[in-house]
């Protein structure tokens, strides 16, 4: 095994343990602080989970795909299908909280007495229900690339997964349109709230609630698109390269190792963008670390009478 691949090998088991340890405490939090009442937080749930189980999940089949073990045709494809899974959930999710921001800035009348916590559950549901087809859809046309007997042989990502596949249906169509919708969305959304907030102040308390509102408002969507803008930072090297790559120009491997591990990082940079942008979960953090802290002081304090005694005894 070359220097490149085992350093390769090391940072992916790192950025897996981050996955793991950052998205589980983002969920503990959300539930300790009873955000999951409110819509939003739940589909940030729902991308929460989705980073964990990259973590513990598909960067280990990532490595595995990467030429790290044998096994049969349908074996490798399902392997290699579960991978992209993942990253079809996290697109999802995040269309679905652009939508959310939306609907809450543009209708937000509507929004309060309609839009329910079971419907933000229906959300999430759906997101992870419709990513599973897409996932699979195009099956039939990798059994194409099927071999004859069923020999098993060294699983590896690009011999079963077709470029064309990559490229046009998971990068063009499942990548780069929903992030062009949420860009717009967004769009959409900053240029209502700088219009409504720009308008004259009146004197009515209704008028500084509606201000106070839009201005939240426009804090929260503003640390969601800094989640949108690091996902698309992260992918698009990985999607360029297999652009590159199909298009019959070289790319040695070490360049995609580093775009796969960008990738993977992305659900490890997630955490941190919660907690330094969005109030509520950097507040729950900050309690769940002081809880952690008394009780290590606590348990420390109980300890050291315990000595003393067992000192003087002693002597």
């Amino acid at each position: 095994m070359a220097a490149s691949e085992v350093v390769y090998m090391v940072l992916e088991i790192v950025t897996a343990v981050s996955c793991c340890l950052g998205n589980a405490s983002v969920v503990l939090a959300l539930w300790l602080s009873n955000s999951l009442k409110q819509p939003t937080f739940c589909l940030i749930a729902s991308l929460a989970v989705a980073d964990f189980l990259v973590g513990c999940v598909a960067i280990p089949l990532a490595v595995l795909v990467d030429g790290q073990v044998t096994t049969s045709f349908p074996t490798c494809l399902v392997i290699c299908c579960v991978v992209i899974l993942l990253t079809l959930v996290s697109v999802l999710s995040l269309v679905a909280i652009a939508v959310d921001r939306y609907l809450r800035v543009f209708f937000p009348l509507r929004y309060k007495l309609t839009v329910t916590k079971k419907h933000s559950w229906i959300a999430v549901a759906v997101c992870w229900m419709v990513a599973v087809p897409l996932s699979f859809t195009a099956m039939h046309s990798m059994e194409s690339r099927r071999p004859s007997s069923n020999t098993t042989d060294v699983c590896r990502f690009i011999r079963v997964i077709p470029m064309s596949y990559l490229v046009y249906f998971n990068f063009f169509l499942c990548t780069l349109t929903p992030l062009i919708v949420m860009a717009i969305l967004y769009i959409c959304i900053f240029w209502r709230i700088r219009g409504s907030l720009q308008k004259k102040p009146g004197s009515s308390s209704r008028h500084d609630n509606s201000r106070d509102y839009l201005k939240k408002e426009r804090e929260l969507a503003g640390s969601l698109l800094v989640v949108l803008v690091a996902f698309a930072l992260c992918w698009l090297p990985l999607h360029i390269m297999n652009c590159i790559a199909y298009y019959r120009t070289p790319v040695h491997q070490s360049f995609f190792h580093v775009g796969i591990f960008l990738s993977h990082a992305n659900s490890a940079v997630n955490p941190v963008i919660y907690a330094l942008k969005i109030k509520k979960i950097r507040r729950q953090y900050h309690q769940i670390w002081r809880k952690k802290f008394t009780c290590a002081e606590q348990s420390q304090e109980s300890q050291t009478p315990e000595r003393n005694i067992s000192t003087n005894m002693n002597s």
